[in-house]
């Protein structure tokens, strides 16, 4: 049980755009519940974003909505069940965000993508959904995306918002010290400490502040159904102020040698 039954089935969310909460699957030994993204682009493909344990019902499901082109492997833990939807989806093409592959490889799997995510939306979606590689960290580069006409952001691990009541006794500690609970999730601290490049992850934030979102799925707990911009301020207050606060500073400085 994760909490978010019913598993493994399309969950509408607006027009055009759908969620499947999947199993837990485990990370350092912690049960993280997961959550895909399907968007159906306006020529009727479907768009995947970090696939979910594939169940024949749900194939069945997606089948019935349009064929899936796209799977989207988002970061470098986002990867798991890339493989079982190639094998479903052989026509789809699998994009991936730097890293990924490498990170497959040290776990033992050899994952075939057919391209890299980068730094601006792809051809088949970019009049669609934006993208952009969250930069500031050496070690975790995550793609996140911008459904324009649902204005809905879509996230990964950068942002972690843990309903401690779904969780197991003994993990809830560990969720309350890492400050990633519900309803204040945020990123999670040893993540945040890889970001060794402030003024780059400031800018990144600011860019996804800039599409004014009106809601924020993420991956792993309870996602924001309204009120996406202002709970992006609300996780990202530090690196934020302190963006303000260089802003100041060089004001100052530029004032002084005038």
């Amino acid at each position: 049980m994760t909490g978010y039954e019913p598993l493994n089935t399309l969950k509408p969310v607006v027009e055009g755009l759908w969620l499947i909460d999947g199993p837990a699957i485990r990370f350092y030994g912690l049960p993280f519940s997961t959550r895909a993204t399907v968007v159906q682009l306006d020529n009727g493909d479907l768009w995947v974003h970090s696939p979910t344990q594939l169940s024949d019902a749900l194939r069945l499901e997606l089948d019935a909505i349009g064929p899936v082109r796209h799977l989207i492997a988002p970061n470098w833990i986002h990867y798991a069940y890339i493989n079982e939807w190639q094998a479903a989806f052989p026509e789809a093409t699998a994009w991936a965000a730097p890293g990924v592959a490498r990170r497959a490889a040290k776990k033992g799997l050899t994952l075939k993508f057919d391209h890299d995510l980068g730094p601006d939306a792809e051809a088949p979606w970019a009049d669609q959904i934006d993208q952009m590689i969250v930069e500031g960290s050496k070690i975790h580069r995550e793609a996140v995306f911008f459904h324009r006409v649902s204005r809905t952001l879509v996230l990964t691990d950068l942002i972690q918002n843990f309903e401690t009541a779904k969780l197991p006794v003994w993990m809830r500690p560990l969720i309350w010290l890492a400050g990633i609970d519900d309803p204040n999730g945020r990123m999670p601290p040893d993540m945040r400490k890889s970001f060794r490049d402030g003024d780059a992850l400031g800018q990144s934030i600011e860019r996804m502040l800039a599409w004014n979102p009106r809601r924020v799925i993420l991956a792993h707990g309870r996602w924001y159904e309204s009120n996406g911009k202002a709970e992006l301020e609300r996780a990202f207050k530090k690196v934020l102020n302190a963006r303000q606060w260089d802003r100041a500073v060089d004001e100052i400085k530029a004032r002084d040698q005038q």
